[in-house]
């Protein structure tokens, strides 16, 4: 990746807790974006490649819910996200330990 490649990296964090809008968290471009990605890494957050959603976002005012137009492009990215960790909407982590030792 070439420096000005790596100076325009972006990343949107969202917010979902089940029951209200997302909210954009964090944003950020170049070493923002890629500590962004590093924490969500670290913490087994899922992450979704999609720049031109993520270009969209990063125009959302930080801590603002996303616009209602965006709604069906942002559930997806939450059912991607939900499926890759192996959750469910409205699933507390102690359901999820609870599940996970009856399946081990």
């Amino acid at each position: 990746m070439s420096r000005s490649d790596k100076e325009s990296e972006l990343a949107v964090a969202l917010l979902y807790d089940g029951e209200n809008t997302p909210r954009i968290t964090a944003k950020g471009r170049g070493s923002v974006a890629r500590e962004i990605l590093e924490l969500a890494a670290r913490q087994g957050v899922p992450l979704e490649n999609d720049p031109e959603l993520a270009a969209i976002l990063a125009q959302i005012p930080l801590g603002d819910e996303i616009p209602e137009s965006l709604y069906r492009a942002i559930a997806e990215v939450i059912a991607f996200a939900y499926m890759v960790s192996g959750k469910r909407p409205g699933q507390k982590a102690e359901d999820r330990k609870q599940n996970d030792r009856m399946t081990e």
